[in-house]
């Protein structure tokens, strides 16, 4: 099948297959000691019995799997079997709205709100069970060698109604932190965190300063960081069943952007400030430099964005991509904020190496626009924010490459010794395939692939759980 001008035909199709782990062709030779499984998770079903989602965070979920060891490599993919898609099976048709879809029949039954927890986000490995994440919804649990739907779980009677498809780990603390917003009277922030040992907690609750929204947010060895943009619900209208959250969602710039910085052993003594208006979907890293905190991030000029997301799955709306790497240093006690941009190229997906999460950073992988900035990231990239050196890859003409997840080779020394592994999708072939590549000659291309004989739909977020 050749590639056309749009790859989002071919990208955003609903998924074709499901299976259990299936041996993977593998090309080049994958490294002895990368061992383990990657787990990634995006929109599978763009379209539901015929009718199109009005964007691509509503689509049905879908976990795949790749598994690395010495018998080589093996995947895996199934649809995440919320209630909701089992329900609209039963019924034949859609029943329920989404972010930027409405909810079926007329203006009486759309004021009854009916939200599916499609599970599409992220994934989180914790105390043994895997996680399918969406953050209006509670996590979805799965067995994490089937890959089958368990249901949705509230951490043992701890979590609020919803969970931030973002929990971020910090190693030195042993603990994982994410965070839920609740929508009411006022707008609550709920914190947790998730120990290596033990049940889960609500660290603090913290109230916002209107109905907004936050998708991400940053952890250090003492701190959470979360910046709330100026984005405000109109409350009323969507009461009313008038639109969706996506159409809701008011840019105000005159409000600027809240700074929240809450200390871990002691969240009563939070720090809050208002800075110049920006948005942002995802963060790289952060670590404390004395009495400040410096942070890496993606940083959009206004939530045009959305509009971008809104319409990719559909050939693009002819905006272009304005996500653009930038670091952040911040004095939480005097409420200064500087933020500077490092590289003026069209990014997103930033991450580390796990050995230097909530630690001082010099390696940075991320998905590019290297062609057109109006389509998909076509490219990925490393960058050390320190001296400014970038090194970037195509993988070829109609490829696509997802989020780089950085796999640390156990005997190495250094931020970059290890692996970058990105699931890719391949358009001329219109099949999908694991790049392996590493992580200190980047530019050299993959130095293995695992290919899937079929395609699998762009994927968001996924984590490496190592074989040990």
């Amino acid at each position: 099948m050749q590639a056309k001008s749009s790859p989002s035909q071919f990208i955003f199709p609903n998924l074709e297959r499901e299976h259990g782990f299936l041996p993977l062709s593998v090309r080049g030779k994958l490294p002895d000691a990368l061992r383990g499984t990657l787990y990634r998770v995006g929109p599978s079903l763009l379209q539901n019995h015929g009718e199109r989602y009005g964007h691509w965070f509503d689509g049905d979920g879908a976990v795949s799997a790749i598994r690395l060891g010495p018998e080589g490599a093996e995947g895996a993919i199934r649809l995440v079997e919320s209630e909701g898609l089992k329900e609209e099976r039963r019924a034949g048709r859609r029943l329920y709205g989404g972010y930027g879809t409405p909810r079926p029949g007329g203006p009486l039954a759309r004021l009854l709100p009916k939200l599916k927890n499609v599970a599409n986000t992220s994934v989180m490995v914790w105390h043994g069970p895997l996680f399918a994440l969406y953050a209006p919804s509670r996590p979805t649990e799965l067995d994490p060698e089937t890959l089958e739907t368990i249901g949705e779980s509230d951490l043992g009677g701890v979590l609020g109604p919803s969970f931030s498809a973002h929990p971020h780990r910090v190693s030195g603390r042993r603990a994982w932190y994410n965070f839920g917003v609740r929508y009411g009277k006022e707008t609550l922030l709920d914190v947790y965190e998730l120990p290596d040992r033990g049940s889960a907690r609500r660290l603090c609750t913290v109230p916002l300063a209107g109905p907004t929204m936050i998708h991400d947010f940053i952890a250090t060895e003492r701190h959470l960081v979360f910046f709330a943009p100026p984005l405000r619900l109109k409350v009323l209208r969507q009461l009313l069943g008038q639109g969706t959250s996506s159409e809701n969602l008011a840019w105000r710039p005159e409000l600027g952007t809240e700074v929240l910085v809450i200390p871990i052993d002691e969240p009563e003594r939070l720090n809050r400030f208002t800075v110049e208006p920006f948005f942002q979907w995802h963060f790289a890293n952060a670590f404390e430099r004395g009495e400040e905190i410096v942070i890496d991030y993606v940083r959009y000029p206004d939530f045009s964005t959305n509009v971008w997301l809104k319409e990719a799955p559909w050939g693009g709306s002819g905006l272009e991509a304005l996500g653009r790497y930038h670091r952040a240093v911040l004095s939480p006690r005097e409420g200064r904020f500087r933020s500077e941009e490092l590289w003026e190229v069209s990014c997103e997906f930033p991450r580390v190496s796990p050995r230097s999460v909530a630690q001082e950073h010099r390696r940075v992988w991320m998905a590019i626009h290297i062609g057109d900035t109006r389509g998909i990231f076509d490219g990925l990239a490393h960058l050390d924010p320190e001296s400014g050196k970038i090194e970037t890859v195509s993988l070829g003409a109609g490829t696509y490459p997802s989020e780089p997840v950085f796999v640390p080779d156990p005997a190495g020394q250094g931020e970059d010794a290890g692996w970058v592994l990105s699931l890719v999708y391949d358009a001329k072939a219109h099949r999908s395939y694991l790049a392996v590549l590493d992580g200190r000659r980047l530019g050299d291309g993959p130095i293995a692939e695992a290919h899937f004989d079929h395609p699998i739909p762009f994927t968001f977020h996924g984590g490496f759980l190592p074989a040990s």
